[in-house]
């Protein structure tokens, strides 16, 4: 190979290319290898995070939204709405938490619809707080951790699939909440191994964003 340095021509030898070429197949395949394993272990501490559930006497019970038709929960809505109310029931929060906006087209908000069933199954009204605006579990955390604050709440437990569990107390945390994980085991989703297997991938994602943007 022929290279010009200033008004010279000069020829590098063969060897050192073939060494840089061997270097750079070198380090992508360490970078792959790398981006593999780090995968591998955060898609564990996701699925460890699922498994595990941390009830415990609390200021509040957080319940994260999901998909409403109309004002009907989703199978997976109503499986976290289910598992919140029986927290509340057995006495471990005074506060219910609901959370979740709507999409364009919708009468209602998630928040909404979470209230109306937290009430239709012996919740009372005024133990009832939350937010109706946000879109994403960033935004609804950010609000109920302000609503907490002005009442003075420094705990809580959040409900939500085993699959989200892991960013959202992760998100929680960095906001400065003092949280617990109680996952829904009884969620559709993790009856499904293919929606399992969506889920867990989604989470990867969303998890890597927030990591390197904190968004």
């Amino acid at each position: 190979m022929l290279v010009r340095v200033g008004p010279e021509v000069q020829e590098v030898p063969r060897s050192l290319i073939g060494r840089l070429a061997s270097i750079l197949v070198r380090l992508a395949l360490v970078a792959v290898i790398a981006a593999t394993l780090a995968g591998a272990f955060a898609v564990l501490r996701i699925w460890q995070e699922g498994e595990r559930d941390a009830q415990r006497p609390a200021d509040a019970i957080v319940v994260l939204g999901a998909a409403q038709y109309d004002g009907t929960p989703s199978p997976v809505f109503e499986a976290r709405l289910e598992h919140a109310v029986a927290l509340y029931r057995a006495g471990l929060a005074p506060s219910f938490v609901v959370t979740g906006g709507k999409l364009a087209g919708d009468r209602t908000t998630e928040a909404d619809v979470a209230r109306a069933y937290a009430i239709a199954h012996g919740v009372p009204a005024d133990a009832i707080l939350g937010e109706d605006e946000a879109h994403n579990t960033l935004d609804s955390l950010r609000a109920v951790v302000r609503q907490m604050d002005e009442r003075g709440m420094r705990s809580a437990i959040l409900v939500s699939d085993p699959t989200h569990m892991l960013r959202v107390l992760r998100i929680a945390r960095d906001l400065g909440l003092e949280v617990y994980g109680s996952p829904t085991r009884t969620s559709p989703v993790q009856a499904d191994v293919g929606r399992r297997t969506r889920a867990t991938v989604h989470e990867l994602g969303a998890l890597a964003i927030y990591l390197v943007t904190g968004n």
